[in-house]
């Protein structure tokens, strides 16, 4: 009795906890407008439930019925017998009731399994053609996305629903005495015989429908030589006849078992042998013939017989990536100086000096105000046009940290009543710094409390003010809130200081949006205290007939509720749009079986140094297609979550919109232009593609198979056991770009090596995303980001300066993002210096930034600002006498695929004819077979003859420059134009 009392309250409580979850989650899609999403994932996991679960009891159940049914009347006396008859004796009078929960059991947990696959049943029921066909059978791609997951798990609840059968069938005939151990005669009766028969039967016909889409999963499978994915030699020519042939040979086994155990051998010999022979053939036709095929046909020549599956992986992953339009160019290098123009250069005076990471706590410290508010580890960078100058801004959200609140402040009534929003979006230009080292602040200010007098870094600019500036909806929303309630008329809800700290005072507001669920009424003030174990829901006079209470305020929660079938993207970032702070968000769609395209885990793909100290790391799932298909937007004010079609050619978007109702997704033509111009290249899609392009730039499958073109992400610079290099978004106009853009950029090393190989960049032209590559040909060498950064950090005049820094250990230097920009004949790379008291809550400041031009060591300055950097180099470069050449000019971009053709260039490996003649020639030549030694210990993949090679081709380019100075000084110099 007691423990039916338990156990009754237990499922009560349960069932409770169910309900109030379900109808809280119905208010809140209700307050979002969504409750299509919540009634349409409900009633199909529901559905899947139900259904699943009953035609799984019923199975099961009715085999065990039926054993029971088949039972012979009279059984013959043994101790066996004697022995099964006590527990005949339990399960005969109640046998219905066993077989009843049996089946119920074993249904609710299939039941709950099956529910858990809504969304391979939505995409089943609303998947449309791709419009693609896979290379080896020429199905449609649709078949793997669709189709194929949902078959693969209906063939597992197939061989569980039958091997359940089997066990549960035996065990009632051996208890019942159809099946016996003991005792003179056959030891199965004729019923019993044909009903386990034809269960094993069923059991082989379905692994006859099993080797049938196990040929279309080796197109989804890791076989093709070096680790790609698909079916590669052996595949195609070995283990895709091999299944077929099983797929018969079980078909025939399954009719033989059927045939010759009723009704011509009546017994189990020949069906058992059957089976053997089954298991035979799948060993010897599905195992040792492929095997054999592989080591004596394939691993012999190697490449000649999987290069064409090579090409197929390749351009299978190039597609599901979106690489397969990639624009190449190539950027020769001359290790220049620094050209005159150089300080005038727009692309130069666009670039960030102020890192997001690192300027996080000045802002914080500046422009808190209050000691609650707070800006994240890492704030944003967005572009604005203002005064028909388009620039890239550091931004944040001024929100209110809940931990940050004092003991007195963080009481129930204070945390979730008053300290409800923060207030306003902080923007600084990213290429300016105050003298103080703070940044100049363009938007959002409230003013300084105590600490550094700033408002000689303040420039107010209306075009960034937002007309609603108050923040319900944020990354650091992580609490529910109670607002629109009144007390007495009067506002109670904090909502900014007022003043300054000499004229302290703050202003109190009431919400008035649409967001946020109504507990007027005592029932749902009832609900919410139960959720979320708090009595002041029905207690406390601060909760009346005008509150509403706000939850899952976080916009990559709200997104990820509202769209569920998204990958968000870890790294939202505010904006001003008419007015007003949105949320921007981008949503990704992703499938795992792609047909020959590389797998990758998002989370590891999508790790760097910031992840976790800024940006959301993304779940572990192992996909092979990926799409930034959505662009989403959540209401900073109201909580609005909107979705905007961003990939009209997605088919798997359209099949998601479709099982929705067609009207989740708003069209591509319906995003308004002032949202569209903060749009900016996903950072987690771009971090996928660079370290896909790493190995996938390389389209020829012989490049491919040697790896001797492979590419890898260097660390970061500074610190590089923290994780690799983050990329950056800047606003130039890179080489072969015809316009500025605000692109997403980042540079790549040769596999093992750290000079620089190609710079990747991401950007959207005409609303469209473009990538290109900017490849950096094999006869120049241009240090890469870990280099760059120790070559500057140690020269003699720079280091010096550096330790100054310190203060005699009372501050420590800390360096902020080190941006590549290809500029001119040569690289540009710039690294802001920050400087952090040792003082307690001290924020980094920006003192100086750190600069240099070409090979990283000869040209390198450090001053006060971006402006004083560039005009040093300038000015370094116009002192510096004139090389023995000019490189020549970037080729024009090449299609995807094709291999790049070089220019012509001056350079110590090219000399111009009749310049160069005695030692100078000696020396040039020296380097020719330095670099061609280069090539060749590439090609072989020997690092250490590579090693070598190094050595002697930076000794033999020393050479040819001192000979090039002492010629160049001994004859008179033409002045170069301006």
């Amino acid at each position: 009795m007691t423990v039916g009392v338990l156990v009754g309250v237990f499922i009560l409580f349960t069932l409770l906890g169910w309900g109030i979850d379900a109808y809280t989650d119905y208010l809140w899609f209700d307050e979002v407008e969504r409750t299509d999403v919540f009634s349409g994932v409900i009633l199909t996991r529901l559905v899947l439930f139900l259904v699943v679960g009953a035609v799984m009891t019923l199975i099961v159940a009715g085999n065990l019925y039926l054993a029971y049914r088949l039972r012979p009347l009279l059984r013959p006396h043994s101790a066996e017998q004697a022995t099964l008859e006590r527990y005949r004796m339990i399960l005969a009078p109640r046998l219905g009731t066993w077989i009843a929960v049996t089946g119920v059991i074993i249904g609710f947990f299939a039941g709950l399994s099956a529910q858990s696959r809504w969304g391979d049943w939505m995409l089943f029921r609303n998947g449309g053609p791709f419009g693609e066909t896979d290379p080896q059978f020429g199905v449609d791609i649709s078949f793997y996305i669709f189709q194929y997951p949902l078959w693969r798990y209906l063939l597992g609840l197939g061989f569980t629903a039958v091997v359940l059968s089997v066990i549960g069938s035996l065990a009632v005939h051996y208890i019942f005495g159809g099946v016996r151990l003991q005792g003179v005669g056959d030891r199965m009766t004729t019923a019993a015989r044909a009903h386990l028969t034809s269960l094993v039967a069923v059991f082989v016909l379905l692994k006859a429908v099993a080797y049938v889409l196990d040929r279309r999963a080796l197109l989804l499978e890791q076989h093709v030589s070096p680790g790609l994915y698909g079916a590669g030699y052996t595949d195609v020519n070995a283990l895709l006849p091999a299944k077929e042939i099983l797929a018969y040979i079980s078909v025939v086994v399954a009719i033989a078992i059927i045939v010759f155990s009723n009704a011509v051998m009546r017994n189990l010999v020949w069906p058992g042998v059957s089976l053997a022979l089954l298991a035979i053939s799948a060993v010897a036709i599905g195992g040792i013939y492929p095997l054999a095929v592989q080591n004596f046909q394939v691993k012999p020549s190697l490449f000649d017989k999987e290069s064409e599956y090579i090409a197929r992986s390749i351009a299978a992953t190039r597609t599901a990536f979106g690489l397969e339009n990639t624009e190449v160019s190539q950027y020769p290098t001359g290790s220049g100086r620094p050209p005159e123009t150089l300080a005038s250069d727009t692309s130069a005076q666009n670039l960030r000096i102020i890192d997001p990471q690192l300027v996080s706590q000045a802002f914080t410290v500046s422009q808190q105000s209050r000691g609650f508010y707070d800006f994240g580890d890492k704030l944003d960078v967005d572009r604005y046009t203002i005064n028909g100058k388009t620039q890239d801004y550091v931004v944040g959200a001024r929100e209110i940290d809940d931990e940050k609140l004092t003991a007195q402040q963080s009481n129930w009534l204070n945390r979730h009543t008053v300290y409800t929003h923060g207030y306003g979006l902080v923007a600084a230009p990213a290429n300016q710094k105050c003298g103080t080292g703070l940044p100049f602040f363009a938007s959002g200010v409230l003013g300084s409390e105590g600490g550094e007098n700033v408002n000689s870094c303040i420039t107010p600019t209306e075009a960034l003010e937002a007309e609603q500036p108050r923040i319900y909806y944020g990354e650091r929303s992580t609490e529910y809130a109670i607002v629109g309630q009144n007390e007495d008329g009067k506002n109670v809800e904090f909502d900014r200081p007022q003043g300054d700290s000499n004229n302290a005072g703050e202003v109190y507001y009431t919400y008035s949006g649409k967001g946020g669920v109504e507990i007027g009424s005592f029932f749902r003030r009832m609900i919410f205290a139960i959720k979320n174990t708090e009595s002041n829901f029905v207690l406390s006079d601060a909760v009346n007939e005008n509150s509403k209470l706000m939850y899952i305020r976080e916009p990559r929660e709200r997104v990820a509720k509202v769209a569920p079938f998204l990958t968000i993207d870890g790294d939202p970032y505010p904006a001003v749009v008419e007015g007003r702070i949105v949320w921007i968000l981008d949503g990704y769609t992703t499938a795992k079986t792609y047909p020959y395209a590389q797998k990758i885990n998002l989370a590891t793909e999508t790790k760097d140094e910031l992840t976790g100290t800024g940006s959301f790391a993304l779940a572990r799932d192992d996909v092979n297609y990926m799409r930034n298909s959505v662009k989403a937007t959540v209401d900073a004010y109201d909580g609005t979550v909107t979705l905007y079609e961003f990939d009209d050619k997605d088919p798997i978007l359209k099949a998601w919109n479709k099982a929705f109702g067609g009207d989740l997704i708003q069209s591509k033509d319906k995003i308004p232009p002032a949202l569209a111009e903060h749009f900016r290249y996903p950072a987690d899609m771009f971090k996928v593609q660079r370290n896909l392009l790493t190995r996938f730039h390389v389209t020829d499958p012989r490049t491919y198979f040697s790896g001797e073109d492979f590419w890898q992400v260097p660390n970061a610079p500074d610190a590089p056991q923290s994780g690799f290099q983050p990329p950056f978004y800047l606003n130039v106009k890179l080489p072969e770009q015809e316009e500025t853009r605000f692109q997403l950029t980042a540079g790549v090393t040769p596999l093992k090596r750290e000079n620089m190989a190609a710079l990747v960049s991401g950007s959207y032209v005409n609303g469209e995303p473009r990538l290109e590559i900017l490849e950096l040909r094999d006869d120049t060498i241009a240090p890469g980001p870990v280099q760059v950064h120790q070559l500057m950090v140690n020269k003699d005049n720079i280091s010096n300066q550096l330790t100054l820094l310190n203060r005699g250990g009372q501050a420590s230097v800390l360096y902020g993002n080190l941006i590549s920009l290809p500029l001119g004949n040569d690289i540009l790379y710039v690294e802001p210096v920050y400087v952090k008291s040792s003082q307690a809550g001290a924020a980094p400041l920006l003192q100086k930034v750190l600069m240099s031009y070409g090979d990283g060591g000869t040209y390198v300055v450090l001053e006060d600002n971006l402006t004083k950097g560039l005009e040093a180099l300038a000015a370094l470069g116009k002192a510096a006498p004139p090389p023995t050449g000019t490189p020549s000019t970037p080729t024009t971009p090449t299609t995807p695929g094709a291999t790049p053709t070089p220019s012509t260039s001056v350079s110590p490996a090219n000399p111009p004819p009749g310049q160069v003649t005695g030692d100078l020639a000696t020396a040039a030549a020296a380097v020719d077979r330095a670099i061609e030694d280069l090539k060749a210990a590439k090609r072989a993949g020997d690092l250490a003859k590579e090693g070598a090679a190094l050595i002697a081709l930076d000794e033999a380019i020393k050479r040819f420059q001192a000979l090039g100075a002492a010629s160049t000084s001994a004859s008179p110099t033409p002045t170069p134009s301006g």
